[in-house]
């Protein structure tokens, strides 16, 4: 696919026209990211999808490093809707982390085409300090540490042993999607969606409390990863 078969969003209505034009950049940009990664984005390669000068596109953003740094905090956004806004519909408790989890995977799922901002941004950014990494970096926090209060909570309400080391079970949640997109999307190893939901059941099961047992499995689509 290049560039510019790469699908442009609609701004939102209600937007002032200069604010729907940086939208619609941002959206493209961040498609394009998912290919090539942050590093591979150019001002050349958006204006050839807007269809816009390079001066126009980087008037609205004024460097390219903005420009990274606002595909960010879209991604970021967009992940905040699809997974942790519909878990907080869930009671408190694992029927939360297990919401957490299905609505990561469900995600994922869709990435392993694409690509996760998230860990290539990791990998390109990991030893090069500037606005860029820690953008990166306070996003995956944030999310990280909305996944440990659930944990925390799930504690709280008698759902994890009382003697569960809540940063433990979180740590080893957050390796099982690292360890996802390694293996279906790097090796493209069958089966790792399905091995995947099997190693969370199997935290569940260790650090669950007998209350825990009662409660229903994520709902998960299946796959063939």
């Amino acid at each position: 696919m290049s560039v510019t078969d790469l699908p442009v969003k609609t701004a939102r209505p209600g937007m002032q026209k200069g604010q729907q034009t940086k939208a619609a950049i941002v959206d493209a940009a961040l498609g394009l990211a998912t290919q090539i990664g942050l590093e591979g984005l150019s001002i050349g390669a958006l204006a050839e999808v807007m269809r816009m000068s390079k001066s126009g596109v980087f008037a609205h953003f004024g460097s390219r490093e903005e420009l990274q740094i606002s595909v960010i905090r879209e991604y970021f956004t967009r992940f905040e809707e699809e997974v942790f806004y519909p878990a907080l519909k869930e009671p408190k408790g694992l029927p939360r982390v297990q919401a957490l989890f299905g609505n990561w995977m469900k995600r994922v799922a869709i990435e392993l085409q694409s690509g996760c901002i998230f860990i290539s941004g990791a990998v390109e950014f990991d030893d090069r300090p500037g606005p860029v990494r820690d953008a990166l970096a306070t996003s995956v926090q944030t999310w990280l540490a909305a996944l440990y209060r659930a944990v925390v909570l799930a504690k709280q309400a008698g759902h994890l042993d009382a003697d569960a080391d809540e940063r433990q079970i979180a740590f080893e949640i957050h390796g099982l999607i690292l360890a996802l997109h390694y293996e279906a999307r790097f090796l493209k190893t069958p089966g790792s969606l399905d091995r995947t939901l099997r190693a969370f059941q199997s935290i569940l099961a260790r650090y669950g409390s007998e209350a825990a047992k009662t409660l229903p499995p994520p709902v998960i689509p299946s796959s063939s990863l």
